[in-house]
């Protein structure tokens, strides 16, 4: 059984009646900073750049926002796409931005002027972009659409100059055998990245060939629908439309930790310096008229990573969340839905002090 409980904040946290104690140090220290309807349609994919400072959003209305991730300002704009953006990434010196769009071009982005430097063409929307640990190079997702093979590129970047002089052909280019990939990133291993897959499947892939040298074809029995990486790029977590989220070793893919909540899930982020698992998600929005915002599960979930029990929610958003990200040093938060609205909640002190599980509680 769940119980309510108020906090001084706009939202409410939910939490199953024994673990009470443990919350009440820990959620309702959340501050809620930004409400931002900077975005005209549903929020797509969020992420903060190295030092955290900044906040990227992007959506379905065809622009990018770039906010100080501390007031909620918004510093600008990159215009420019013709179609929904799907995908965002920045580079560790946040000096370049790459942007994925439903109007098949892959762009690389000047952060600070908002000048588009190069773009790519393709014959498919782009659906995930990715900087390597480096940011020597870009992988991307192309959907598989009209007669086009699902296709995984990886670009090189020359940080040479201004960033306009950029190659055409890619580096390196494959179709993925079996379903098609949904999401992307590289891993430490050289010319690796890991993938997930519109039927539930996990994989690495080496870059240079091709060839597909590790699977877990059970790692989720539908739609992966994010992966997001450990700062030290050991493991990874993924979310997926089965309702799981799911830990995974990088190098051998070994289910390590599952989450198992009651509706399809849009996205998994984790807390860094916490041992906490972040999810979001809700029922598909096509339903959303005829549900309740409780029975949709629009919150942000909070999951102990070790213990894999669910320490509380955060509510917020009036329909589905698609995206999360978590600040770089774990100090706060940020959510994008199906509403339109980035929500950015900040962690006070209490937050990193508590202890849910008590003296045994994990340090990250």
């Amino acid at each position: 059984m769940l119980q309510e409980y108020k906090t001084s904040c706009l939202f409410t946290v939910f939490l199953e009646t024994d673990s009470a104690a443990r919350l009440v140090s820990f959620l309702p220290f959340l501050k809620f900073l930004l409400k931002s309807a900077g975005h005209e349609r549903s929020l797509t994919q969020l992420k903060f750049n190295a030092e955290g400072d900044l906040l990227i959003s992007c959506s379905k209305d065809h622009v990018i926002n770039v906010w100080y991730s501390h007031n909620g300002e918004r510093l600008g704009t990159y215009d420019g796409n013709n179609g929904t953006v799907w995908t965002v990434d920045i580079d560790s010196e946040s000096r370049f931005l790459v942007s994925g769009s439903a109007d098949n071009t892959l762009r690389l982005w000047n952060v600070a002027t908002g000048k588009c430097l190069y773009t790519w063409e393709f014959p498919t929307a782009v659906k995930r972009v990715a900087f390597n640990e480096d940011d020597t190079k870009v992988v991307c997702i192309t959907e598989q659409r009209m007669g086009y093979q699902c296709a995984i590129r990886v670009f090189d970047i020359n940080r040479e100059g201004d960033g306009t002089n950029q190659s055409e052909e890619p580096l390196y280019f494959f179709n993925p055998i079996g379903s098609k990939a949904t999401v992307c990133a590289f891993t430490l291993m050289k010319d690796i990245i890991i993938t997930g897959h519109e039927s539930g499947k996990v994989a690495l892939f080496n870059v240079k060939t091709g060839e597909e040298i590790e699977n877990n074809e059970r790692a989720h029995s539908d739609h992966v629908t994010d992966l997001q990486l450990s700062k030290d790029r050991t493991y990874c977590v993924t979310s997926s439309k089965d309702k799981l989220a799911r830990i995974h070793d990088i190098k051998t893919l070994m289910v390590i930790k599952t989450y198992t909540t009651e509706t399809p899930l849009n996205s998994a982020a984790l807390a860094p310096t916490r041992p906490y698992v972040l999810l979001g998600g809700g029922q598909e929005a096509m339903n959303v008229t005829t549900t309740s915002i409780r029975q949709g599960k629009f919150e942000t979930r909070f999951w102990h990573k070790v213990y894999e029990e669910e320490v509380g929610r955060v509510k917020g958003h009036f329909g589905p969340i698609n995206t999360i990200a978590v600040h770089p040093a774990g100090t706060c938060y940020a959510s994008g839905g199906e509403d339109g609205f980035v929500r950015v909640h900040h962690f006070d002190d209490s937050y990193f002090k508590a202890q849910p599980y008590g003296a045994v509680d994990i340090e990250d």
